[in-house]
């Protein structure tokens, strides 16, 4: 019965993989010009484009679920969970592509978009099976997701001693800082500091633990379950540390990486200006040279846990008279460390607290500078010009601890949803009881899962130095929508209460939605992949 199920999920990844490739002719033809592609085209066919995106993200995302099967199998590993868990998103997801594949609450795309024959649906999930998986995870409350990810022995360690710290030293307090609006306190992040979340992925030659992205995966999945604010501190130094290993000078390695791995440094990333949001090669910032020094003049805006920080990635246009990507420098400007009362306490340097409806820990801040200098010797790299290139090669490892994120928000949602449908009673029974609310959280760990096994899937490419950038998206695509998604359902779930401010669902419900804007807005992901799809004739 097993080796059935798993030949059946590996022919709903073939199947799908061949109406992918079918769906990219079909595209491709309609927006190629000679030998390239026409923009203006790509432009007109947006809808399609994007929609190639995410059959593609659906096509990867079931092989990704019929291999980790498979593996789980070969060791004898692949339960009544795992089964249920796999026929019942294979099942899903087959029958949206086959019947239409939501992008948003309200854009799909179908088979008859693309003028090809919908791909065949090979699994079925019975309302029997539903109910059975929301039994399951009624026992373990929500844990079952868990039980067989297809990691190791040693990552499976680090998951638990993170879900520990999560529970203990997060979650009792993670909504009390939301609805203060409140920094998350310098005791936690210090002690994350000690557990070497800011240092996992660099060498162990400059303080780091030396481990890979998918270590980093199960760290952020496990902290953003906590609090999404918590599991977001570690990406500033993910993103500051990568650009530095990847771009930096031999001197800069040395001076920066083991002050970010220890904690001592608490890098920000400052990129976006008011008005080129993700269209970063057109940003105005400038920076002038000055002797030994350069002098910084524009604006800012998102910046994220901007006040605390101690270190500035920050892009800038060091040509002026270029007005595109080659004209953009990255600087490692240093800054004093401010305070809620007085966030930048800084010559040259203004600005002030966005107010958000969610992702509230660390705070999210425009900044003016007039006159902010910045050491030469601080430029990434010690060459102009390079500024888009080196943000460019963090893109992949951003975008994958972001999926992770986005799994760890869910399973959060999910757990949240289970506790809610198990105490809350109606018409005599647990509201879990009713076949519509076990079925939401079903879907949830299901998806859940397929996230989780798309978001691993790139963290090991990246881990084994191939390229990635496809894989990342896709992955941070499809978790953004899984964690939104879960997010609601769980908030459903508690009914009028999910939208009273005393519980925590609503917390998690603001914080999800951001998961779908930042790095990289699902419709310019969408984009992104797409494109990339039609350039190579990947499926």
């Amino acid at each position: 019965m097993q080796a059935d199920l798993i030949g059946k999920l590996e022919g709903a990844a073939k199947s799908v993989g061949a109406y992918t490739e079918a769906a990219r002719c079909a595209v491709r033809q309609l927006v190629s010009s000679g030998n390239g592609l026409d923009r203006k085209a790509l432009d007109r066919e947006q809808h399609l484009v994007h929609g190639l995106a995410w059959v593609a993200t659906y096509a990867e995302t079931l092989r990704e679920v019929a291999d980790w099967a498979r593996a789980l199998e070969e060791k004898n590993s692949f339960g009544e969970v795992e089964r249920l868990l796999a026929t019942l998103v294979a099942a899903e997801y087959s029958a949206q592509l086959a019947g239409g594949l939501p992008m948003t609450q309200v854009e799909s795309i179908r088979p008859s978009h693309f003028g090809i024959e919908a791909p065949a649906i090979a699994l079925t999930a019975t309302q029997a099976e539903k109910t059975r998986l929301a039994e399951l995870l009624r026992d373990d409350r929500g844990r079952a997701t868990l039980e067989n990810t297809g990691l190791d022995a040693d990552l499976d360690m680090i998951r638990d001693q993170f879900r520990k710290f999560a529970d203990a030293e997060v979650i009792p307090h993670a909504h009390g800082w939301h609805l203060r609006d409140e920094l998350i306190p310098l005791e936690i992040v210090e002690h994350m500091g000690a557990l070497g979340v800011f240092g996992l992925t660099i060498p162990e030659e400059f303080g780091g633990a030396g481990l890979g992205k998918t270590a980093m995966c199960v760290v952020s999945e496990e902290l953003s379950r906590g609090y999404i604010g918590v599991g977001s501190l570690g990406t500033r130094s993910e993103i500051a540390a990568e650009l530095i290993m990847s771009g930096g000078t031999e001197e800069q390695k040395a001076h920066w990486l083991p002050k970010i791995a220890s904690g001592e440094i608490l890098p920000t990333a400052v990129f976006t200006e008011p008005n080129t949001g993700s269209d970063l090669a057109s940003l105005k910032t400038r920076a002038a040279r000055e002797g030994d020094a350069y002098v910084v003049t524009g604006a800012k805006t998102w910046i994220t846990h901007a006040a605390r920080a101690d270190l500035m990635t920050l892009l800038v246009r060091t040509d002026a008279a270029s007005s595109d990507h080659r004209g953009l420098s990255m600087l490692l400007a240093e800054k004093p460390r401010g305070s809620e009362g007085e966030p930048f306490p800084a010559p040259g340097m203004s600005g002030g607290e966005i107010a958000v409806l969610g992702y509230r820990g660390m705070k999210e801040y425009e900044i003016g500078f007039d006159g902010f200098r910045v050491s030469a010797a601080n430029l990434l790299g010690g060459e102009e010009g390079q500024g888009f290139k080196q943000l460019m090669a963090t893109f992949e490892s951003a975008r994958i601890q972001t999926a992770a994120r986005a799994v760890g928000v869910a399973q959060c949602a999910l757990e949240l949803g289970l506790q809610y449908a198990l105490e809350r009673k109606q018409f005599g029974q647990e509201i879990f009881h009713f076949p519509r609310v076990a079925n939401k959280l079903a879907m949830m760990a299901a998806e859940i899962m397929a996230a989780r096994q798309i978001a691993y899937f790139a963290a090991r490419r990246k881990d084994s130095g191939k390229r990635c950038d496809l894989e990342a998206g896709m992955a941070k695509l499809l978790a953004a929508r899984v964690a939104w998604a879960a997010a609601d359902n769980a908030l459903q779930i508690h009914g009028g209460n999910g939208f009273a401010l005393e519980y925590p669902i609503s917390r998690v419900l603001c914080d999800a939605r951001i998961l779908n804007i930042f790095e990289g807005a699902g419709e310019i992901q969408a984009q992104v992949i797409g494109r990339r799809l039609l350039e190579e004739g990947r499926n």
